[in-house]
């Protein structure tokens, strides 16, 4: 039996939410919008937590700081407090409401960012970034739980790698932004602001970013909590009992062995990643001698084509892979991402300027390759009632070591082994192939136990489910 929530004639709601059995979803019209929201949030999120890419010159002058200082506000300040106020912001998405947790991190982490435009010293700088990574780590487990419960399985893959094209729409529009500022800021001071006193022009780039996210959190009262799928009571928006902790931690530890490949292996390729997202623009300017409006433009637009290309190419692959029989579509896509970078990836950070492109855009189609089916594997190997913190447990690996540590590891290997700024490119080449290498071999690892998971899931159901 299936009973409409009532929504004016006409609005995308009335078409879509319905609160039915467990097989039920809305419409694929109005889950689509809800992917769109989502979407637009990750872009802003990105595009706060990015910004600082194309801004070291002009934050470095200012704040009297080294590469390294750098890294840590582009890392570590932000990633410890993501990751760790992801996990509980996880629980309260299995048993609450997920838009509304979005929402209030939404507001949190903007505020927070264009308070980073306050900043007249280092310290000040790392609280916002802290403060920026607690109202982040409010979105993705929430949204990756969304989307399970508004999309069959057979089409989760490709849902959750368009929301996860918000990584590099939002990372390319920080990158061409900052370019921006910086060639505009150069040799100029910024306005005298009421209140604020005397700016200089990248503390304006953070009120820019920032403030309109909180017109952004606006979208959410027009999306609609889904029917939590499997689930008892699975009328939309009511709220769903906590599962035990000790019952996840038993669940996680019985897959102990699929948790770690698909966790550490993606962490790695994470920080490959955020390695070079954070200093292939700098290398551009040091190595190449571009100007910072042209590095910014080139690798913005390369990340916003290139990465959104790989990613939903990726989750449209994995789709069709379960479509065909293949269980461990997701893992078997990721590997294959991980494998085609090699030979990309390597040769990106050596050429003259005029291969640097060429070998760029194909680098970081691969490289987003795992993004998108990563998550989708998490949401189809644990029952609903534990996506959420599931897919905290996997944001706060991937992050605090990728986030965390691949920005900071490029600074250290270029101050304290080569001591020659210029020396970012072997920087690079060193930590994006070691990570690469070893990426590739967990994942290889993970894909007989994530089919012996699966399995795992399906007796689960059955026995703790069924009667729910």
């Amino acid at each position: 039996m299936t009973t409409s929530i009532e929504q004016p004639s006409g609005s995308l709601e009335a078409q879509s939410i319905s609160t039915t059995g467990p097989d039920s979803y809305p419409s694929r019209r109005y889950a689509w919008y809800v992917v769109g929201v989502l979407t637009l949030a990750y872009v802003f999120s990105f595009i706060d937590r990015q910004i600082l890419t194309l801004l070291v010159g002009p934050i470095r002058r200012d704040l009297a700081i080294n590469d390294t200082q750098m890294s840590l506000l582009m890392g570590l300040s932000f990633a410890v407090f993501y990751t760790l106020f992801g996990i509980p912001l996880g629980r309260l998405a299995d048993a609450h409401s997920r838009r509304l947790i979005i929402t209030a991190g939404l507001i949190v982490w903007s505020l927070m960012t264009a308070g980073c435009g306050l900043a007249r010293r280092y310290w000040h700088l790392a609280v916002m970034r802290m403060g920026v990574g607690v109202g982040e780590a409010s979105l993705s487990p929430a949204a990756y739980s969304l989307i399970a419960d508004y999309f069959r399985p057979e089409r989760r893959a490709t849902a959750l790698s368009v929301y996860s094209m918000g990584i590099y729409l939002g990372g390319g529009l920080a990158t061409v932004l900052g370019g921006l500022v910086v060639e505009f800021a150069s040799g100029r001071d910024g306005p005298t602001l009421p209140l604020i006193g005397a700016t200089r022009p990248w503390q304006l780039v953070f009120f820019a970013v920032g403030l309109p996210g909180l017109l952004v959190a606006l979208l959410f009262f027009t999306v609609q909590e889904p029917a939590r799928q499997g689930v008892s009571p699975v009328k939309a928006g009511t709220p769903t009992p906590s599962v035990p902790l000790r019952e996840v931690w038993v669940y996680i530890r019985d897959n102990g062995r699929t948790f770690l490949c698909h966790n550490l292996g993606i962490a790695f390729l994470s920080f490959s990643a955020y390695g070079a997202g954070s200093w292939i623009p700098t290398l551009l300017i040091r190595r190449h001698h571009w100007t910072a409006s042209q590095a910014g433009m080139l690798y913005g637009v390369l990340l916003m084509v290139c990465g959104p290309l790989g990613i939903v190419l990726g989750g449209h692959l994995a789709d069709r892979l379960r479509h065909r029989g293949h269980a461990d579509s997701t893992m078997r896509v990721a590997l294959l991402g991980a494998v085609a970078w090699l030979p990309f990836g390597i040769y990106s950070v050596m050429p003259t300027s005029q291969w640097l492109a060429a070998l760029l855009a194909p680098a970081w189609i691969c490289t987003s390759v795992p993004f998108g089916v990563a998550p989708a594997a998490i949401q189809e190997m644990v029952p609903n009632r534990m996506r959420g913190q599931a897919s905290a447990l996997y944001l706060f690996v991937i992050n605090l070591i990728g986030l965390g540590l691949g920005p900071t590891a490029v600074a250290l290997v270029t101050d304290y082994v080569f001591h020659d700024d210029n020396a970012v490119n072997v920087s690079l080449l060193i930590v994006e192939g070691l990570a690469h290498l070893v990426a590739i071999a967990l994942i290889g690892l993970g894909l007989k136990p994530y089919r012996r998971s699966l399995d795992y899931l399906r007796a689960w159901k059955n026995r703790f489910e069924s009667g729910a």
